[in-house]
């Protein structure tokens, strides 16, 4: 028995601090596929925003996955043909923007291939957020989002103390109603409540026919939790959060030290 499936999350991890993917851990994914593991870029970037990096790491062949949107998307990554979709609705929508307004927060919603916005006010964020993910950026007031019936996920934006302070403020019943995960500081993400990076695990696991016990999940930040919770052997970057530290069964080395490289070369490339 050995690891079979590997999930990897992309910012943080997989990149390093110039958000390229070392020489060193591209020959180790490369060594580990040839092994026949299953590496799975595990993030919340849509298709679009990961299809390059997939295809430089040579993870589009048939056989390969992606799980996008924090979990709420599992894609065959050599055609993006959908294996799972979570979304919200419309009443979500209006729930969570209603939240935002409350909370004085910027806030956009994503489909499989658009980021929508209400705010005539455009946060740089979400320009950001757009620019990263490679999707385009419309403006939808309320009303007409009502056509849009596949949002994925909803994201509240702002400087980072700000948008602490804010979620600080979000009540109870949205975090029991809703996945809702911090990606990055200036990025707090909702989600249905099936929809986690840990549910994508399970659920491509299960696909696969793959116990748990033979999956391992590398990640930094919290929008990584879920996954490193439920993997058979859980491993924080060098640079990760000490939340995701306490979770991990082993820390590697940092993203700028090649750690994706360190975990597959100690836990799967040395096991016969």
């Amino acid at each position: 028995m050995g690891i079979k499936l590997v999930t990897i999350d992309v910012d943080g991890t997989l990149l390093n601090s110039q958000r390229l993917v070392t020489p060193e851990v591209k020959l180790a994914i490369s060594q580990a596929k040839a092994q026949g593991v299953k590496i799975v870029m595990t993030t919340g970037r849509p298709y679009p925003g990961v299809i390059d990096l997939l295809r430089e790491l040579s993870l589009t062949d048939v056989g390969d996955y992606v799980i996008t949107y924090n979990g709420g998307m599992i894609l065959a990554a050599d055609t993006g043909t959908e294996l799972k979709r979570m979304t919200l609705t419309y009443q979500d929508y209006l729930k969570i923007d209603d939240l935002a307004t409350t909370l004085g927060c910027a806030s956009h919603a994503v489909t499989e291939d658009r980021l929508f916005t209400s705010n005539y006010d455009v946060s740089p964020y979400t320009v950001e957020e757009s620019f990263i993910a490679k999707v385009p950026m419309s403006f939808r007031t309320r009303e007409e989002m009502q056509s849009e019936d596949a949002v994925i996920k909803m994201i509240l934006v702002g400087e980072a103390d700000d948008l602490h302070h804010a979620i600080s403020r979000i009540p109870p019943e949205f975090k029991n109603d809703y996945t809702t995960v911090s990606s990055a500081p200036n990025f707090f993400e909702m989600l249905n409540k099936k929809a986690s990076k840990g549910q994508g695990l399970m659920q491509l696991a299960q696909i696969l026919n793959i116990p748990l016990e033979e999956t391992m999940a590398i990640g930094d930040a919290e929008n990584d939790r879920s996954m490193l919770e439920v993997a058979g052997l859980a491993i924080a970057m060098g640079n990760a959060v000490p939340e995701i530290v306490a979770v991990a069964d082993y820390q590697t080395s940092t993203n700028d030290a090649h750690g994706v490289a360190v975990a597959l070369e100690k836990f799967v490339l040395t096991v016969d």
